[in-house]
């Protein structure tokens, strides 16, 4: 079944690192696709980072350089670290998988029969 939990939120100041974790079924992590999302009130939702079976990654360019996504085949986890904080990276931020091409634009703006977690919420603080 379709399955993806998020974990790994709080609040740090700029500057700072969190560490999020997804944990999916095995029927989800089997997608093609995989990433995560954000969304920040009064924001549209954005795509931050994905990463395909073959493990080529891509990163929007507000955090390109700062945030690494991965993928951990034993567990069935996707991970997203991120680095060097800012505050407007504070939104809540949601897992995603999909049979899409990473790349395509489909699925950077979250087409709809796209898989989502419940999210978790990312606060910095300047």
């Amino acid at each position: 079944q379709v399955r993806l939990v998020e974990s790994g939120g709080g609040s740090v100041q700029a500057g700072g690192s969190l560490r999020l974790s997804c944990a999916a079924s095995a029927y989800t992590y089997s997608s093609y696709c995989m990433g995560w999302f954000r969304q920040a009130p009064g924001k549209e939702r954005e795509g931050v980072a994905a990463i395909d079976i073959p493990g080529t990654t891509t990163y929007s360019d507000s955090v390109k350089g700062r945030f690494t996504i991965s993928k951990d085949n034993a567990n069935y986890s996707l991970n997203l670290q991120m680095s060097s904080l800012k505050p407007e990276d504070t939104a809540m931020y949601y897992c995603a998988a999909g049979q899409y091409d990473c790349d395509s634009g489909s699925w950077w703006k979250g087409a709809r029969d796209i898989a989502w977690g419940h999210g978790t919420q990312v606060t910095v603080s300047s």
